[in-house]
């Protein structure tokens, strides 16, 4: 943007110059301007007053050093932005283990006692006629749906059992140094760690008391509240590049409780 705005200050000073010193109409002026700061230089149009010289010695300065330095920053800016979006996409296959292996797992568990339930599969149960706006109308309804689990109602046992069995699974996730590049998924997975670490921290979970009740709800609702919204990110982004993975992720829909992988 510095670049740019300095080349758009240069254009517009030496058509202003041009055209005072050098008597030339706003399109010479722009055209001398043009070919001059992109090293053209055909020549055809040149100044012939110490004032257009003096002007152009200018212009050669400064637009030459910001119109290449423009297209070396547009440059890598391009290829900084192509191998950014590899990353995230061999990122989102790791997103996809997490849901196969523990995601769906824990977003069955916690939609099956969420009281509010109805609201959430609602406007989560993704079809293949989905826009781009349907998926932001869904995500921005989610916002402001507020997680109420209570922890009392949960088989925890059942939920330890389920996290240790996968926390081996979360551990290689953590090693990835690309998990770094999704802001939204690290999170995510810091608090189902949390959980995991919770749960097994305790030597039972069915006597506890109200307190320590409260506090392992407001550490599930905080995992679902995550797993609920990165999902529905997840299933965007398979819409958009993978659809035959998103064929069998619609069909196994955590949240439609009608939900079958068997095609009808």
């Amino acid at each position: 943007r510095i670049y740019l705005s300095i080349l758009i200050v240069v254009i517009l000073v030496g058509m202003f110059g041009m055209m005072t010193f050098e008597n030339r109409t706003p399109l010479d002026a722009f055209y001398f301007v043009v070919v001059t700061i992109s090293t053209v230089g055909f020549g055809d149009i040149h100044p012939v007053t110490d004032a257009g010289k003096l002007l152009t010695i200018g212009i050669i300065l400064v637009g030459v050093g910001c119109f290449v330095g423009l297209a070396a920053s547009s440059l890598d800016l391009m290829i900084e932005n192509r191998e950014r979006s590899v990353r995230l996409r061999n990122l989102n296959l790791l997103v996809g283990v997490f849901f196969s292996e523990v995601g769906n797992g824990l977003l069955r568990r916690f939609s099956e006692k969420d009281p509010k339930s109805d609201q959430v599969r609602s406007a989560l149960v993704v079809s293949d006629r989905w826009t781009e706006e349907d998926f932001s109308r869904a995500s921005g309804n989610l916002q402001h749906h507020r997680n109420m689990l209570d922890s009392r109602t949960l088989d925890l046992p059942g939920l330890d059992r389920f996290l240790r069995e996968h926390k081996s699974i979360l551990l290689t996730l953590f090693e990835n140094s690309q998990i770094i590049e999704n802001e939204g998924f690290t999170p995510l997975l810091q608090a189902v760690f949390h959980l995991t670490e919770e749960l097994a921290a305790r030597d039972q979970l069915t006597d506890l008391p109200a307190s320590d009740f409260a506090h392992l709800s407001g550490d599930i609702n905080r995992v679902y509240g995550l797993l609920i919204m990165e999902w529905l990110t997840y299933m965007r982004h398979l819409k958009m590049h993978y659809p035959y993975l998103f064929s069998l992720a619609m069909r196994t829909n955590p949240f439609d409780a009608h939900a079958s992988a068997v095609v009808r």
